[in-house]
């Protein structure tokens, strides 16, 4: 499990899905003055480099937020608008890039502690013995750093006991590598220990569409999960590639439970432009299902 570390996938298309929904979730959820407490149960390092390191062995945010960038500034010179929930996410990368150069990639504790307001907080588990130092200390560098926990604890098993947070509101992300294939089993089981404790709260679950069974089968046992505890659910997937083989991912999903009723249109305006933007030999395509739950 410690083989996997997130840099070498950062900036990729998984993460400009994963991250254009958080960002919107967070968003509709602070509407409200109440605290919210988001909880991101795989770290990883929280920020990362795209001109040294590991993601230049991978290259693959040269298939996502450099190919989007230059999308976004031929759509500029074209006069073509660019949807809200674009802008924000491309807004939420600029603010670690501030001298005008694409080399830093904000990781979700950072793009979530960008969001944070004086009354939320954010905690935050990491596993891989390297991973949680340098957490820690870019972590530390923040001005929200007081507003933020850091555990090196196994976040499926911990997560229940800090469910429900105080104010009753709050978001948990959901996003472990599944390189372990038990990863699947944990987080169905966190799931049903989460919603028993926290019915109400907003999860995001983001995972790699894959040939594997095991990833081919989460999103109706999420369903199914959802349908058990009558909650609403929301279900995108972001293909940019259909090629055979998998040589690198080519999809990813994000599966939602309590979305807010805002999120499907913002992914029914992005999805569109993601895949213009981000498809590769007329692979790209997207999918965007959602179910109200009945009572």
């Amino acid at each position: 499990m410690f083989s996997y570390r997130h840099a070498f996938h950062a900036g990729s298309h998984a993460d400009i899905l994963k991250h254009l929904t958080l960002i919107h979730l967070v968003e509709y959820l602070q509407e409200k003055p109440g605290a919210l407490t988001i909880v991101d149960t795989h770290a990883g390092a929280g920020i990362y480099s795209l001109k040294d390191g590991f993601s230049t062995v991978s290259k693959e945010a040269d298939g996502g937020i450099f190919r989007l960038h230059q999308f976004i500034e031929t759509c500029k010179h074209a006069n073509v608008a660019i949807p809200e929930s674009i802008q924000e996410y491309v807004k939420s990368i600029d603010v670690e890039n501030l001298d005008g150069e694409l080399s830093t990639y904000p990781g979700s504790p950072f793009i979530l502690a960008q969001l944070l307001r004086q009354q939320d907080r954010l905690k935050l588990f990491e596993l891989h013995p390297k991973e949680i130092d340098i957490l820690r200390h870019n972590i530390g560098q923040l001005k929200q750093s007081k507003q933020i926990n850091i555990y090196a604890e196994d976040s499926f098993a911990r997560l229940k006991g800090l469910l429900p947070p105080p104010s009753r509101r709050g978001l948990v992300l959901i996003d472990p590598s599944y390189e372990d294939k038990q990863d699947y089993r944990y987080l169905e089981v966190a799931m049903e220990e989460a919603l028993q404790r926290f019915a109400t709260g907003c999860y995001a679950i983001w995972y790699p569409v894959l040939s594997r069974r095991e990833s081919a089968a989460l999103p109706d046992r999420l369903k199914k999960i959802a349908a058990i505890h009558k909650r609403s659910w929301l279900h995108t997937e972001l293909r940019v590639e259909n090629a055979p083989g998998e040589r690198r991912l080519q999809a990813s999903g994000m599966f939602i439970i309590n979305p807010p009723w805002t999120l499907e249109k913002h992914l029914a305006q992005a999805l569109p432009i993601l895949v213009k933007a981000l498809g590769i030999n007329g692979g790209g395509q997207f999918l965007l299902k959602s179910l109200e739950a009945k009572n």
